[in-house]
């Protein structure tokens, strides 16, 4: 009986399809789990889980199904990269700079870049009533980044020592506090913090509700999508569907955008269980642009402000990073 047992289960293995879910550890259909922030710079997945709740899922349709959908929200982009590392996600939308951190410390063989989400869509704010205005001038002040390692705090740091001062993780000319968003914009109105070095919608609340002055505007990559390489290895046909329905869900978005704005108001609301205004969406949507493509010259940038803030020693060879599936 043990010998008919183990001989159904290998003619089973060799159904299409089947193996795909024997990697993926299920019985069931694969249950591809994906990271993102509640932030406007991860669009697409703001998008793609608002119609997702709404029974009309984008990557569901296309994917079709063999393939379940799970969303999860994280602050910053460490938090996710770890996700990836640990197994716990599949794949994610994230900044550069953790990205190109875990890549760095894992000799090249941990992280992928898939594809493009954004470019633009981050700031540094200050206090409407401080004359900030060059890194110089930010000498005995507290900034306040996202988390530690994430995009903008190494460009943070990486601007104030380009700037001239001296930056420590934890102190010197100028102490950068990695501090959650929502954490952000309270501490601004209290004036417990000089300023923010963040992302939208976090860039226009602080302008609208605080009064806040952005004086550095980013306008390279915000946000690219990464997996893990043992998982696209596993999965190559999955993630490249996946990136290709992205990339429809990209067009989509730039031809719809009242629609896109509506889908993103619900979501973010939904996420933070806040109430996030339809004119601040399109307040901060101008400072966006879409994209499926990663520059290459963008990645370099930041390896140098990784360097420039202490977290990189070496330059990593980034000829393994980016990945067409």
């Amino acid at each position: 009986m043990k010998r008919l047992i183990l001989i159904l289960l290998a003619a089973a293995m060799a159904l299409p399809g089947c193996k795909e879910q024997a990697q993926s550890g299920n019985a069931g259909p694969l249950v591809l789990r994906i990271g993102h922030f509640p932030n406007i710079t991860h669009v697409q997945a703001l998008v793609a889980n608002a119609m997702s709740r709404q029974g009309k899922g984008w990557f569901e349709q296309r994917l079709g199904p063999g393939v379940t959908i799970q969303w999860y929200s994280y602050n910053a982009g460490p938090s996710a990269i770890e996700g990836i590392l640990a197994g716990t996600i599949d794949m994610t939308y994230v900044g550069p700079s953790p990205a190109i951190n875990a890549y760095a410390r894992s000799g090249g063989q941990e992280i992928r870049i898939i594809s493009g989400a954004a470019d633009g869509g981050s700031a540094l704010v200050v206090q409407p009533d401080e004359n900030l205005v060059t890194a110089a001038d930010f000498r005995g002040k507290k900034i306040a980044t996202p988390q530690l390692g994430n995009t903008q705090d190494v460009s943070c740091r990486a601007w104030l020592a380009a700037g001239g001062l001296k930056i420590t993780q934890n102190g010197g000319d100028a102490e950068v506090v990695p501090t959650e968003n929502p954490d952000q914009l309270a501490l601004f109105k209290l004036k417990k913090i000089d300023a923010a070095w963040t992302v939208e919608p976090w860039v226009s609340r602080l302008e609208m509700e605080a009064g806040g002055k952005a004086i550095v505007r980013g306008k390279d990559t915000i946000t690219v999508l990464v997996t893990g390489a043992k998982f696209l290895a596993d999965h190559r046909e999955v993630v490249s569907k996946f990136v290709a329905a992205e990339r429809e869900l990209t067009q989509w978005i730039e031809d719809h955008p009242v629609e896109a704005q509506e889908l993103v108001e619900y979501e973010l609301n939904a996420e933070t269980q806040g109430k996030i205004s339809a004119s601040l969406i399109a307040h901060a949507w101008s400072n966006i642009t879409l994209t499926d493509t990663v520059s290459r010259e963008a990645l370099d940038q930041f390896v140098t402000n990784a360097q420039a803030a202490g977290f990189l020693r070496q330059v990593p060879d980034l000829s393994q990073l980016i990945v067409n599936p």
